[in-house]
């Protein structure tokens, strides 16, 4: 049987075998950030995990997975498995009042009043409970490693499953296009506090020819911040992550600096857009289409989330105030049709580099994303397109958690 709580979770699900096979195999010291990454995400050898917290980020989503799991679906488990904060060593603990599984009655001579080691005993069935839990576990584990080494062995490419979301973003033998950000363009505009279009980005002068005479100071600061490819971290940690599902599906990821992309780019195939269109101008093409709008008043200081159209009681706007206390940011997930009409195109965008990396947890993260795709979805289960509003709060520069405060769906 499988676990409704761990059945869409298939990283989390590498990652808890994975510690488990090497804390029941006594291979403890070899649990380590660096050797997680490299061997349940892919990452390249001693690639820099200060840089790509991939691990911890995950570590954090198993633990609350393990907890969702034997607080509902495993509460009459014998033995809860817990990773303690810190590390990613798996502790295995008995529950306090353990549930005895269900055997085959067997006849057990009574034992004299007060000995409770015999054969029948409660000890002696909660030993049990904990071997017999132990074994499952390392089975599971050993079981799962060894399939995804025959994959390795034989040269196969292990495929991810049917998703209703990626699958129509990765085509096998397809190019799909992935646009980061352009952080060099974000420090332009912050220093002069001036917004850029599409038009004046393709032009290319913006540097030069739209700075004001009264900012000759900032002059050179700016040309050098506006001329530089700069990307921010959310951004490269989304391409790594999208490669990987890219090679998974058997198709081709396309990583392509905003400013060597050229409109005709985004009529064929499908694309991705990070960023809100003061760090993606791209965005500006698909808003005519889209309800959910970023505007970002830097006089008063706030970068909303525009509603075109509001519903049912829903605010026209949500604003982010650059000085508030609570840090409250937004972000925006768009599926839309590409601008040939032949493809798909998904917008990750955000009131700031927190915000961003709001929509992409929200769409690599499928305990937080298939729930919604479900509940929009068509009669015959296909997914239509759609964009929504995610609320959450920025902590020293990364989002916590995610609330969806809105969406619309279309044919």
């Amino acid at each position: 049987m499988v676990s409704s709580t761990f059945a869409k979770c298939e990283r989390l699900s590498s990652l808890l075998a994975y510690v488990c096979d090497l804390t029941l195999n006594g291979r403890v010291k070899e649990i380590n950030e660096q050797k997680i990454g490299e061997a349940v995400f892919g990452r390249a050898r001693n690639y820099d995990s200060s840089i790509d917290g991939i691990v911890r980020t995950q570590a954090s989503r198993l633990r609350q997975r393990l907890e969702l799991y034997f607080r509902e679906e495993g509460s009459d488990e014998p033995l809860r498995i817990v990773i303690p904060r810190g590390g990613y060593v798996p502790v295995f603990e008995p529950r306090s009042t353990p549930v005895v599984p269900m055997l085959t009655p067997t006849v057990v001579p009574e034992q004299p009043a007060g000995q409770l080691d015999g054969p029948g005993s409660f000890r002696g069935s909660r030993s049990a409970a904990i071997a017999w839990s132990l074994v499952a576990i390392l089975l599971v584990a050993m079981v799962t490693i060894l399939l995804v080494n025959r994959g390795a062995a034989k040269g196969q490419v292990v495929r991810l499953p049917v998703h209703p979301l990626w699958n129509q973003i990765f085509v096998a033998e397809q190019r799909t296009l992935e646009v980061p950000g352009d952080s060099g363009l974000v420090m332009w505009q912050g220093i002069l506090g001036k917004s850029v279009g599409l038009a004046e980005y393709l032009n290319g002068d913006y540097r030069t020819n739209l700075l004001p005479k009264s900012v000759t100071a900032l002059r050179d600061t700016a040309v050098a911040m506006g001329g530089r490819r700069y990307t921010s971290i959310v951004d490269l940690e989304a391409a790594k992550s999208l490669s990987l599902m890219a090679q998974s599906a058997q198709s081709r990821l396309e990583v392509r600096y905003a400013r060597d992309v050229r409109p005709n780019d985004l009529k064929q195939g499908n694309v991705i857009l990070v960023g809100a269109a003061e760090a993606n101008p791209w965005v500006e093409l698909f808003e005519h289409n889209m309800n959910f709008v970023f505007f970002n008043d830097r006089v008063g200081k706030t970068f909303s989330v525009l509603n075109r159209q509001p519903r049912g009681g829903e605010p026209l706007q949500w604003d982010s105030h650059y000085t508030d206390a609570q840090h409250r940011v937004y972000a925006v997930v768009a599926f839309l049709p590409n601008l040939g009409g032949n493809g798909n195109a998904l917008i990750l965008e955000g009131t700031s580099m927190a915000g961003t990396e709001s929509a992409w947890d929200f769409v690599s993260d499928d305990s937080q994303l298939l729930p919604f795709l479900k509940r929009i979805q068509r009669a015959n289960g296909t997914v239509p397109h759609f964009e929504l509003v995610l609320g959450t709060n920025n902590m020293s520069g990364s989002a916590v958690k995610n609330t969806v405060l809105a969406w619309r769906t279309t044919n």
